[in-house]
């Protein structure tokens, strides 16, 4: 019998295990994201969440399977699954403050080689410059490309980050944390922004601790708690589920927005 995941299109990790050790980080553990489809995942502080995304991108080792359009990728390096067209973000991604927007985006777009990756900044490739323009323009950053990254504000330079990982071919990007620092108003903008990049075609992972963000541009919601998913639908019912609610949520968040 065939292992492949029932539709071609996007991500599906299938009982993926995580093991430092005696310690269970992740157990078994399904998730599948499609094209266009913006998936949240959320969980208290140490639930197992950006173990889970590190298994995926393979920085680190898991059981399970994980296929990306149909092609099973768990045993290909981190660079290999990226070529691929998976993603990420990282929660501490510095920018190169001295290098504009979009030469922070060019030196990350193509790094075959460390020749390449500084020759695409004075003198980009073709292909490269193409996928820098069109990130830029579904993040809603083309007016401060040639800005100094030093000099946007937070919540341009999270945007930043997120148009690093759309630069290259991207079918799925995780975003771990993205939101954090962001006031409000920000939180609100990079909603946006994260159902434009869906919309443009590839799926989102969205791991973030901003409920009201991941509730109002997720189409399904994953919760992780001490490694295991213990439930996975509509944001709606996620909001009232007993056991999001006493995991996470505290309250339903209907009653917390009272």
């Amino acid at each position: 019998m065939s292992d492949a995941p029932r539709s071609e299109g996007g991500l599906v990790a299938r009982d993926l295990t995580v093991r430092y050790g005696g310690v269970v980080a992740n157990e078994g553990v399904t998730i599948e994201v499609r094209p266009g489809q913006v998936v949240g995942l959320i969980g208290p502080n140490g639930a197992g969440k950006t173990t889970f995304v590190d298994a995926v991108t393979g920085f680190t080792a898991c059981e399970g399977s994980i296929h990306l359009d149909g092609r099973r990728i768990d045993d290909l390096a981190p660079h290999r699954r990226k070529a691929a067209g998976l993603t990420r973000t990282w929660q501490s991604g510095e920018l190169f403050g001295n290098l504009t927007v979009r030469e922070n985006l060019l030196v990350s777009a193509r790094s075959i080689s460390f020749g390449s990756l500084f020759a695409d900044v004075f003198k980009p490739h073709k292909a490269t410059e193409a996928g820098v323009e069109k990130a830029l323009e579904v993040v809603g950053l083309r007016g401060v490309a040639d800005v100094l990254a030093r000099d946007l504000t937070l919540g341009q330079q999270k945007l930043v980050g997120v148009a690093r990982a759309l630069a290259g071919r991207c079918s799925l990007v995780l975003l771990d944390e993205p939101a954090a620092g962001l006031d409000s108003n920000e939180s609100l903008e990079f909603g946006e922004r994260v159902r434009e990049i869906a919309a443009d075609g590839p799926g989102v992972l969205l791991i973030d601790h901003d409920m009201s963000l991941v509730m109002s541009v997720s189409d399904v919601v994953y919760v992780l708690e001490f490694g295991k998913i213990i439930f996975s639908g509509t944001p709606e019912d996620a909001r009232t589920d007993p056991a999001v609610v006493a995991a996470y949520l505290g309250v339903p968040m209907e009653a917390a927005d009272a």
